[in-house]
């Protein structure tokens, strides 16, 4: 797999509820997701391909719901 690439230049989608805001971009066979507020100064969280459909599918499932 390729290294980590740095998501810059990249498309960044807005996500927000309630006023929280999170971005996420895609970058060859990446995804890296950062703050929506901090922007361009946000660290951002890289993931590759299989690892964020993991995350979606785990998500979709209600797996990170607060009990």
């Amino acid at each position: 797999m390729a290294d980590r690439p740095t998501f810059r230049g990249v498309v960044w989608r807005r996500a927000c509820t309630g006023g929280e805001c999170v971005e996420v971009a895609y970058e060859d066979e990446w995804v890296g997701v950062r703050d929506g507020k901090q922007g361009d100064d946000s660290p951002v969280l890289a993931f590759t391909a299989e690892e964020w459909r993991a995350f979606l599918q785990e998500a979709k499932t209600g797996a990170f719901d607060p009990s």
